[in-house]
């Protein structure tokens, strides 16, 4: 096939130029013929296309070219023929050149607009769409490096903080600046507690990068998704008496079936209460758990303290804060809605959250296990 084209390539200028020198010759044979006969009959009676006949006859035979003179008018007018022919093909590949040299230099917003058809037409489409390619790869590497110099700022001034704290505190604790066993305690229960938030936040950050990487292997088991949720419900117990916070649930009848990792999903659902109890000012939070269509749909519900509706579309990037209002100081790493939605799209689901004056919903809608699979698990 590459040596068809190749060959096709090479012979179509030489089809073309053999074709404007047998055209030419034809007209010129032609025109010949007809103003021989036009000056035989009408060199008595003179005219302008006579003089001029008379004055080509007397320009050749003074000159002596006579064959010659007709070879000349020939090849010039077949190299004329040829580039009107070959016009548009020489055209477009100037204009090919002189774009790629601009996409060289950096202008990828440069296009491409060729006015032929055939492979050259081809060529300049298919420049175009590798330029616009390339343009959206570039974009999207700028941002990867805005978004790393952000995580590396981020982790920094994550880091840094409870270090400080820890710092500060054994340092008076080395320096023996305590009044008693009490205040002893105390400082160091502040820098033990500094350092559990460390460990979540590398924690969070190892199990960030492995999701968001796909080094991270599920172990997908068939799960019946309300017993999984009863769980975890059972084992926030504590918290929500503690919080006076009153959990209700409202689960569908249907069977909800998946095919999940289980430890992943839990951390998931675990995530999203732990959301709700943080920064819901209610006495309630509730969590739905339905079928929709070909999904398990589960609703996290808390009331009051909402999120701005301009804050929604970014809480689930990494390290995003929302509004001081809702931020305490929980020992969070603000890696948790982050570490959620890379869980739920790896196995294949969609969560986003929606919030108004008087309550914030988190959606995780999570694909049912299909029947026929179902069945066939059952078979094997």
């Amino acid at each position: 096939m590459k040596n068809k084209k190749a060959f096709y390539y090479a012979i179509l200028p030489i089809a073309y130029f053999i074709f404007s020198l047998i055209l030419v010759s034809v007209v010129f044979g032609v025109l010949k013929i007809v103003l021989d006969i036009y000056y035989r009959y009408n060199s008595q009676y003179g005219g302008t296309v006579v003089d001029a006949i008379k004055f080509f006859m007397l320009f050749r035979a003074q000159t002596g070219l006579d064959r010659n003179l007709n070879y000349l008018i020939i090849a010039i007018c077949t190299f004329v023929t040829y580039f009107l022919f070959m016009r548009k093909t020489f055209v477009s590949l100037a204009k090919i050149v002189e774009a790629t040299n601009q996409m060289a230099a950096g202008d990828l917003d440069k296009v491409i607009d060729i006015d032929c058809k055939g492979d050259t037409k081809i060529l300049g489409d298919n420049i175009n769409i590798i330029s616009r390619l390339l343009k959206d790869v570039t974009v999207q590497e700028r941002k990867a490096q805005q978004t790393k110099a952000d995580l590396i700022t981020n982790v920094s001034h994550d880091l840094r903080t409870p270090l400080t704290s820890i710092k500060g505190y054994l340092g008076l604790i080395n320096e023996d600046k305590y009044r008693d066993e009490v205040q002893l305690r105390y400082y160091v229960d502040i820098a033990y507690q500094k350092s559990k938030e460390l460990e979540v936040l590398i924690n969070d950050l190892f199990e960030l990068t492995k999701v968001q990487n796909n080094s991270i292997t599920l172990d997908k088991i068939e799960i019946d998704l309300v017993e999984l949720l009863n769980q975890i419900i059972f084992q926030f117990g504590y918290q929500f008496q503690s919080e006076k916070i009153k959990e209700r649930s409202f689960f569908s009848e249907d069977k909800l079936i998946i095919c999940a990792d289980p430890n992943k999903l839990v951390r998931v659902f675990q995530n999203l209460i732990n959301n709700g109890i943080k920064y819901g000012t209610g006495e309630f939070l509730d969590i739905y758990a339905y079928k929709k269509g070909s999904y398990a749909v589960v609703d996290v519900v808390s009331y009051g303290n909402p999120i701005p509706s301009v804050e929604l579309p970014y809480i689930f990037d990494k390290f995003y804060r929302v509004e001081k209002s809702r931020n305490k100081n929980d020992g969070g790493s603000g890696l948790g809605l982050a570490i959620t939605k890379s869980i739920v799209t790896l196995h294949g689901g969609i969560i986003n959250a929606q919030s108004d004056g008087e309550k914030t919903i988190f959606k995780v809608m999570l694909p049912l296990l299909d029947k026929k699979i179902k069945n066939e698990n059952k078979n094997s």
